[in-house]
This record gives structure tokens, sequence and C-alpha cells, in this order.
């Protein structure tokens, strides 16, 4: 069966972030696809260092956890990036495994190529567009396919519980989800 990563940035185990990657998990499995929701929560992922050891090795050098993530993505079809928005842009470790995930995607077959996904962005106020668009520039530049919504992919919340109080960026993102599921069942 096919399956989707969901990947909660937020530093926050049950916060606004893995809430919304809940929301989407069961519309993709309303849809008949298995997921599984990876945290960031407890974890310390660093940036690349660029050494490009991942091209022989077929995974990345650092050992900080991020090669049970991307193993886990590898192996999906799709790919969904939660990303909470504390000062107007996604966190540090968030892009840290992202991009690393794909230098080694790069590196070695292009396993990021077709999987089907794209970024969330939840925040109280400013900073959603930016992080949106710095996270969609990484589904782009790894030939991924982003299916869209009713708008863009950013909910509105501060304290834990209050992005599901905004209907309108629930809704957009359970479309989003449920498109991202309903493309990758046409595809297969």
């Amino acid at each position: 069966m096919a399956k989707v990563v969901l990947l909660s940035g937020s530093p926050k185990k049950n916060g606004n972030t893995m809430q919304i990657m809940m929301e989407c998990e069961k519309t993709i499995q309303e849809n008949g696809l298995e997921t599984e929701i990876i945290s960031l929560a407890g974890k310390k992922i660093d940036a690349c260092i660029a050494c490009r050891k991942c091209t022989e090795l077929k995974k990345c050098v650092l050992d900080d956890g991020l090669n049970e993530i991307l193993e886990k993505v590898k192996e999906a079809e799709g790919f969904i990036i939660g990303a909470p928005v504390y000062f107007g842009t996604a966190r540090g470790d968030l892009m840290n495994a992202i991009q690393r995930i794909g230098m080694v995607s790069y590196g070695t077959d292009r396993f990021l190529s077709w999987k089907v996904g794209g970024p969330i962005a939840i925040a109280r106020r400013g900073g959603l567009s930016t992080t949106y668009q710095e996270m969609l520039m990484f589904y782009f530049i790894n030939e991924m396919i982003v299916p869209g919504s009713t708008y863009w992919n950013i909910v509105f919340g501060k304290l834990p519980g209050e992005a599901l109080e905004d209907k309108e960026g629930v809704e957009t993102v359970k479309r989003f989800a449920g498109n991202v599921a309903k493309l990758i069942k046409k595809i297969s």
C-alpha cells in the first residue's frame, strides 16, 4: 500500500504543527493510504557540511538520527512537511533536515523525484507566506509534485490547539492532504 510520511518540524510534541499533521494524516488515511508522522521534537538535526560523502555511502555521514528519517522518506510515495514559524521563517533544524534529505537524494538515485507532497506553515501571525515559499523550493528542486488546494497551506494559531480553530486553514490543508492521496493513487 502507498504511504505518505509527514514530518512535524516542531520541538513541541503536541503543539499546533503536530495537531495539523494529525488532521492531514486522518484525511490521507480516509483516502486509503498508509501514513507515518515523524516528529523532530527531541532531535537535534545538524546542518549539511557539504562533504559529499553521501554519494558514496548512499546516506548522510552525520549521525544524528536523520538517516532513519531519510530511509522512511525514501520508501514512501508522499512527503509532507509541517513547519511552525516562530521568528519569521521555518526553524533551522527542519531546514537542515530537508536540505540534507535533498542532498542525499541528489547525490544518489534522486529518490525524491516524482514523490507527491508539499509544505504547510503554522504561525501566530507573520512569516507564513515566506516560510511556505521557502519550503516549496525544496519540492521543486527535487522534481517533486505539489498538488494545490483552495488556498496556500498556511494555518494561524499560537497556543496549542488554536490552529485547529482556524477553520479555513484546517480545511485548506485537509483538502491539500486529500489531493496528495488522490494524486498518489492516480500515479500508482
